[in-house]
Formats: C-alpha cells, sequence, structure tokens
C-alpha cells in the first residue's frame, strides 16, 4: 500500500486556492501510483478558520468545493480534513472532520472527538466533538482515522488539559492495521519532539504504523511546520517529510524501512520558523515590501536578516534615525550590516524634530525634570517616520523589540512597538544572541560588535538596558518559569538562587504591562506561551 502525506500550505478562507492545491496533489498521487492520499486536518479551508466559519455561505461554498475534489479522485482513495455541518444541530452546528473518498464517493466522515480550548485553541467555539470510533476499509486494510488532538491524551503530554476519554485507547480492541493521523499542529520551540513522541506511543499501543500529515506554513501568529511522519508499528520514527515547506511525502507500507534518526538543531529550526512566519504573512496577505529601523542594535539587525531571508534584500528598507544620544559605533553598524544584507539604508535624523516637539511641549511640562518622557518622545518620532514611509510606499513596518522588553515594558506604545508584524516578540533575549551568532555561523553578516557590545536603547546620555534591567539571563529564567511554566515567585527564587523581592518586581511588571501588549502589533508565535496570542489576562486586577 503506498500512501502519499500531502503536507500543503494553504490559505485561510481561500477555498478555491486551496482546492488547486488538493487537485494538483491528487493528480501527483496518480503519477505515482498511490493507493491512498492524506491531506492535513481542515486542508480545505485552512486552520485556523476562526470566525469565517460562521459567515454566510462559507458552509455552502466548502461543499461545493468537496465536490469538486470528489470527482477527481476515480481509481484513488482520499483522506481530507475540512469543516462539515453537523445534520444533528446539537449544539454547535459544525464537526471538525475527515472525509473519506474512494473512486470519486464519499465513504463517510470521521469527526474530530477531542477538541483543543486553550492555549491557541478555541475549537470548541465552534464544533461539536465527535462521538463514534470505528475503523475504515480502504486499500484492503482496517484503517483508524484520527484528527490532531484525538492522539495527543494518549501521549501524557498535555499541559492544560485533561480529557475524559482517550481515542487511541478506544481503538485498541478494534486492532487496526494502520493509523492515521490529520495534523495542523503549530510550531513552537520543543513542539517537534513531543509530537514524534505522541504518534510513536499511539503506535506502540495499537501495535500497527501509523502516519502523521500535518500543515506547513504561516498563518497570522502561528506557524506550521510539517514534518509529517511515518511510524513503524512498533513506534520507531521510519521517515519524515521536509520541515517549513510544502512536500509530497511517499510512504511505501510494503517496503520496510530503518529507524530514522532525527537530529533537532533547535536554533536553526527557530530561525526557518520566524523565515516562514514573515515571508507567508507577506505573501497570504499581499505585500511585498518591509521597512524597519535598524538602530545598530542587535535586535533590528536580526529581525533585517530573516526579512531578507524571507522576502529578498530588493523588499527590504532600513532606516537609521540617529538622535543626539546615538553613539557613531551604532551608527557605522547599521551602514554595515546594510552593506552584508545588500539593503538599501535611509540615514533620517530625528534632532530637528525632537527639538521642535521639546520646544512645541516645554511650556506644559512645568519645569518637571527630563525623564522617560522625552525618551519616549525620540522612539515616537522614529515610529511616526516608520509609519509615514508605510503609507507612502506600501510597505509593512516590522517591529523589532523581543519577548525579554515586551514582557516587562521595556518599550514605547506608538514608537518602537508601532508596526505590522512582529518579528521576534516571542523570542527571548538570549535567543536573540543565539540567533545572531548562528547567522554568523559561516561568515560575519550582523557586526560582531553590534553583537558583544552591551544592549543599549541610546535615548540618554550613557543609556544601557541594565539600569533598568537585571541581566537579560535572570530576566529570561524568570520568565520561562513564570509565563510558559506557570511556576510562583517562591518556586523561582528557589530555583535560581534569586531574591523573591526581585522575582516579585518582575512579576508585577508582566502584569502591569497588559495594557502595552494588547496595542502591540500581531507577532510570531514560537514558545507555547506567547504574550500575543493564547495567553489571556485582563489588565485591570488586583490578584497580582
Amino acid at each position: 500500500m503506498r500512501v502519499l502525506l500531502a503536507q500543503i500550505n494553504p490559505i485561510i478562507g481561500d477555498l478555491k486556492g486551496n482546492t488547486q492545491q488538493i487537485l494538483a496533489a491528487i493528480e501527483k498521487g496518480k503519477q505515482n501510483r498511490i493507493d491512498l492520499m492524506v491531506f492535513p486536518e481542515l486542508a480545505l479551508c485552512g486552520y485556523p478558520p476562526e470566525d469565517i466559519l460562521l459567515l454566510p455561505n462559507f458552509m455552502e461554498e466548502v461543499e461545493c468545493h468537496l465536490k469538486t475534489i470528489v470527482s477527481q479522485t476515480q481509481g484513488i482513495a482520499v483522506l481530507l480534513g475540512l469543516p462539515r455541518s453537523n445534520p444533528d444541530v446539537l449544539e454547535k452546528k459544525l464537526y471538525n472532520s475527515a472525509a473519506i473518498i474512494q473512486d470519486q464517493k464519499i465513504l463517510g466522515y470521521q469527526d474530530k472527538q477531542l477538541l483543543p480550548t486553550y492555549d491557541v485553541f478555541d475549537e470548541r467555539r465552534y464544533f461539536e466533538p465527535g462521538n463514534h470510533t470505528r475503523l475504515w476499509s480502504l486499500c484492503g486494510k482496517n484503517i483508524a482515522i484520527t484528527i490532531c488532538e484525538d492522539m495527543w491524551q494518549h501521549s501524557n503530554l498535555l499541559k492544560f488539559t485533561n480529557y475524559r476519554q482517550d481515542p487511541i485507547q478506544n481503538l485498541l480492541p478494534l486492532s487496526p492495521d494502520l493509523l492515521i493521523n490529520l495534523s495542523a499542529s503549530p510550531f513552537c520551540i520543543g513542539q517537534l519532539r513531543h509530537r514524534f513522541t505522541t504518534i510513536c506511543k499511539a503506535a506502540m499501543t495499537l501495535q500497527c504504523p501509523a502516519v502523521l500529515c500535518n500543515q506547513v506554513g504561516g498563518n497570522d501568529s502561528l506557524i506550521f511546520d510539517g514534518h509529517s511522519c511515518f511510524v513503524d508499528n512498533m513506534g520507531r520514527l521510519c521517515s519524515v517529510a521536509k520541515g517549513f515547506q510544502e512536500d509530497l511525502h511517499i510512504v511505501d507500507l510494503s517496503e520496510p524501512l530503518p529507524p530514522f534518526e532525527w537530529i533537532e538543531s533547535p536554533v536553526e529550526m527557530l530561525y526557518s520558523a520566524l523565515v516562514l512566519g514573515v515571508r507567508d504573512y507577506f505573501h497570504k496577505s499581499g505585500f511585498k515590501h518591509a521597512c524597519l529601523g535598524l538602530s545598530g542594535g542587535i535586535d533590528s539587525a536580526l529581525v533585517a536578516c530573516i526579512a531578507v531571508e524571507a522576502l529578498g534584500h530588493q523588499n527590504v528598507l532600513g532606516v537609521a534615525m540617529p538622535s543626539r544620544y546615538s553613539s557613531t559605533g551604532s551608527l557605522e553598524d547599521a551602514k554595515k550590516l546594510a552593506k552584508n544584507l545588500q539593503i538599501e539604508l535611509l540615514n533620517i535624523p530625528i534632532e530637528g524634530p525632537f527639538q521642535s516637539y521639546l520646544h512645541l511641549l516645554n511650556p506644559f511640562f512645568e519645569n518637571k525634570p527630563a525623564d522617560a518622557t522625552e525618551e519616549n518622545l525620540q522612539a515616537r518620532i522614529r515610529g511616526m517616520i516608520l509609519m509615514s514611509l508605510s503609507n507612502k510606499h506600501g510597505y509593512i513596518v516590522l517591529s523589532t523589540g523581543n519577548k525579554s522588553e515586551l514582557a516587562v515594558g521595556y518599550s514605547t506604545l506608538y514608537g518602537d512597538m508601532c508596526g505590522g508584524l512582529g518579528v521576534i516578540n516571542d523570542v527571548s533575549k538570549q535567543e536573540v544572541y543565539a540567533l545572531s551568532k548562528w547567522i554568523n555561523r559561516n561568515r560575519e553578516i550582523i557586526p560582531w560588535n553590534t553583537i558583544h557590545k552591551p544592549p543599549s536603547a541610546e535615548l540618554r546620555p550613557n543609556q544601557k538596558d541594565s539600569d533598568t534591567l537585571p541581566s537579560y539571563e535572570i530576566l529570561d529564567a524568570i520568565l520561562k518559569d513564570y509565563v510558559e511554566e506557570h511556576q510562583t515567585p517562591q518556586w523561582i527564587a528557589e530555583k535560581h538562587h534569586f531574591p523573591v523581592e526581585l522575582v516579585q518586581s518582575i512579576i508585577r511588571k508582566i502584569h502591569q504591562n497588559e495594557y502595552k501588549r494588547r496595542q502591540s502589533p500581531p507577532g510570531l508565535r514560537v514558545t507555547e506561551k506567547a504574550f500575543t496570542i493564547g495567553r489571556k489576562f485582563p489588565i485591570v486586577q488586583k490578584w497580582v
């Protein structure tokens, strides 16, 4: 039996375009004498479709395009992820389903049983849980079909929920010949290792081979990494599709494969995810050009590298906006980076507008001493310049703030936080350094001076980040344990031997700056708990 895992990159709501992708893959399957095609979860409409599912006529169009696909399946079987109407209309009007299609006929539907409603997922908002477990007779085999979350309860790796049932355990008495999982499993650091563990454990329990077809591509903040895979009946990983790109991965169940040794490069995978996220955000929204402020600092340098990789150097504009506090070294670093990346660099000094604003506002500042107000004013002038270039030329402004800064509010509303996409909003400062050094692994692209100099916003004389914040090693450790692991201040302090007062002060800053993050641009999610998607805290609260 030859199975093709059609790891495609759908656009949410593009039923016509997604159907064309699906039909092209089916044609490739026929050319390669494939018996069974497997597509990702909700491949027809893209994942996650969110409230598009509720719009008038959307489901009618889904059914229309499904008929087109069914008509092209002569001589082949297809498992296609799609939303479908709930004929019983019990509570929710839709199911998240796999259509089982063979030789131009729909044999039936397998509905997703476990609907995640945590973190970035909100499937129970739209879908009714499936309520039946069965096998499907296809190509001479009895096949168990599951959809993404259906296999995760069995892994014991879920952090945020514990379902009442385990679909994998429910399949055990049925003795399937093959387990298939249609997935839209978004990327985050460490997720791929857990996904492989999950399907391997399911295959071991059922004592049958298993295949997983995962979506690839960026959809707003979510990035899907692909890495569809085949596991043998002993739970050993045998083959893996390409990561962060489309792939038609063929699995021949009649040809035993040796175990596949997966070697993970976390920094390289993180970089690939960010590049894919930027590329698809632009491509799927119809934009080509990006602009960003180049300060000579490490954050903007990293974002520039990612943008050039994603969009091409000809489509990225750097803007240097020096003030009276900008160092000569930073200006030279920005010029060197632009030269290395072959991008255009504009030089727009802000001293003139800064002086004008100070003159305008001085009568109303009531002789109060200079403070963060004057610092933020410089950042907001820069933001206005970038947004003006965006408006005039049709660029998307890339925000360059990292997760560590976003966490504690070390950023300026309507200043460095402005933009259309926060590229490294979910990347800690420590990861920024690791990515930058990885980019320089073969030759200097980001000036080494940018990497090695003490980080500074350069908004006042001799300013350093360390004047306001603890070292990033300390800050990032607290953020990971509190934001991603939900640990208490006391637990974090004891683990790292930090003063509990320091930990508590950082946690207070995290919650005090919730209002800022609500106004930040959408950001690419690469950890289990991103600030800009999935994590929900009230702005006004008295618990913390």
